[in-house]
């Protein structure tokens, strides 16, 4: 998870919010949905009767149904790994969801702390709970040098495949060297198509970048530090990664989802676009945005290119914020380098943990110090 997050447990239970949630100077306000335990990601999937569902870190996710009442859909606790930036991360919902009912949790595991994907199926006859017994793991990543640096977002792209990012294992600089070593599926953006295929847990596209040559199938893109939340944008498919940094720099990528397919982003020859392990990689791609730790800030939050329709001056502007700092920001993305970086108007609040979008693209956010999840709308 990002950097910030090691010991939030005992953080948590003294931090504060700077300000409220609500209200801004720009005419764009945080709605609140409801609060919850550690949320860390917020989704809506299409063709879901307009639910959106909340993850909870220790294990959980809830079901919000059109009254707003949340409602458990599946709870894990018993198999997530609940230290640092550990948990229960992140979830995905097949693109034939209302029909073949199957969805995809991305946890580390308690044993032994490997990163863990897993397919469940909803119930047919209640749409708010899922099948426990369904589970079936799809992949496991060993990873049991450290507890951080577990990357955590799922996301379904454009093409259909399941996209999924993993840190460099943990510790400081990639002490194994991981994010560069093709051999290794952390420090990487995994492509695989998740069903059970010949007898196999998954499949791997035939136009992965290393089939038939030197390096993990699965791999789809590499040199990442804790690709902790990406991205597709909704209108041409481009991806955008926040990657947390180490000391210095937090950088966020933005390119064509093809171009992705072999790029290498650099790390830990580079942390955002300054020089940090002397090394030759070769090209990689430099970053459109970078900033640096300066005024208390420490760790990208990733989000999205805006697509919804309740706030039209944020259209077409890649929104994120920053955990220790707080403020939430958005850039117009653009290759080489972003333009127009700025706050969006809500008050500053620490603990931003997570951004998503529901079916029709409106934006939300999660703060795991207060338990909010928010809906970022226009007016007051």
């Amino acid at each position: 998870m990002v950097v910030a997050l090691i010991g939030l447990v005992a953080v948590a239970a003294i931090a504060v919010l700077t300000s409220p949630a609500s209200g801004s100077s720009a005419g764009i306000r945080a709605k609140l949905i409801g609060h919850f335990d550690q949320p860390v990601y917020v989704t809506g999937p299409r063709r879901s009767g307009g639910r959106l569902f909340v993850v909870e870190k220790p294990g959980r996710i809830l079901s919000i149904g059109r009254h707003g009442k949340p409602r458990t859909f599946l709870n894990i606790k018993g198999r997530v790994a609940g230290g640092t930036e550990q948990g229960l991360l992140s979830v995905a919902f097949d693109p034939k969801y209302r029909k073949n009912r199957r969805f995809y949790v991305y946890y580390t595991e308690k044993r032994h702390g490997d990163i863990v994907v897993a397919e469940f199926r909803r119930s047919r006859k209640h749409p708010a709970r899922a099948i426990a017994k369904s589970r079936r793991t799809v992949i496991r990543i060993h990873h049991r040098w450290a507890e951080n640096h577990n990357g955590g977002q799922l996301q379904f792209g454009p093409d259909g495949y399941l996209y999924f990012g993993t840190g460099d294992g943990g510790g400081g600089g990639d002490p194994k060297e991981n994010a560069q070593n093709k051999d290794s599926l952390l420090g990487k953006l995994l492509r695989i198509n998740p069903r059970k295929r010949h007898g196999k847990p998954y499949s791997i596209p035939r136009s992965n970048p290393f089939v038939g040559r030197a390096g993990r199938d699965e791999i789809y893109s590499y040199g990442l530090r804790n690709p902790y939340r990406f991205s597709f944008d909704r209108r041409g498919g481009k991806l955008a990664i926040g990657d947390v940094g180490q000391d210095r720099w937090e950088e966020i990528d933005y390119l064509k989802r093809k171009a992705a397919n072999g790029a290498n982003f650099g790390w830990d020859a580079y942390e955002g676009r300054a020089p940090f392990e002397p090394q030759a990689i070769g090209p990689h791609v430099e970053p459109i945005a970078v900033y640096s730790h300066s005024g208390g800030r420490c760790s990208i939050t990733g989000g999205y290119v805006y697509r919804g329709p309740r706030v039209p001056s944020l259209r077409g502007r890649y929104v994120y914020a920053d955990f220790c700092g707080g403020q939430i920001r958005s850039l117009v993305p653009d290759v080489p380098n972003a333009r127009g970086d700025e706050p969006v108007g809500l008050p500053t609040q620490r603990g931003i943990s997570s951004f998503g979008e529901d079916a029709k693209g409106n934006l939300y956010f999660t703060n795991l110090y207060s338990g909010g999840v928010y809906e970022i709308v226009s007016g007051r």
